[in-house]
């Protein structure tokens, strides 16, 4: 026989552990936007790279944060009411 089901409390930290990751992210988004500013560099290379750190990079991270505070979210929500299903709060 299957069992399903989750552990309220790990999947409560497995929801926060996901939403703190969005400052990781972050710190990586803004040290390459920082280190690009800051680099002396000129030529197609570089617009090529910005270009592509701009439209497609940078988008992506954002989007992996947004997925993460999302699921984090699911996370810490399911685990509030499995909490309350089973009468610990």
């Amino acid at each position: 026989m299957t069992m399903y089901g989750a552990n309220p409390e790990q999947l409560a930290a497995l929801g926060r552990n996901l939403q703190r990751q969005i400052e990781n992210i972050d710190a990586i988004t803004t040290a390459v936007t920082s280190a690009l500013a800051g680099t002396t560099w000129v030529g197609p290379a570089r617009d090529r790279f910005e270009t592509d750190w701009s439209t497609t990079f940078r988008t992506a991270l954002q989007r992996l944060g947004q997925a993460f505070d999302a699921a984090g979210a699911d996370c810490v929500a399911r685990s509030t009411e499995l909490q309350r299903v089973m009468g610990s709060r």
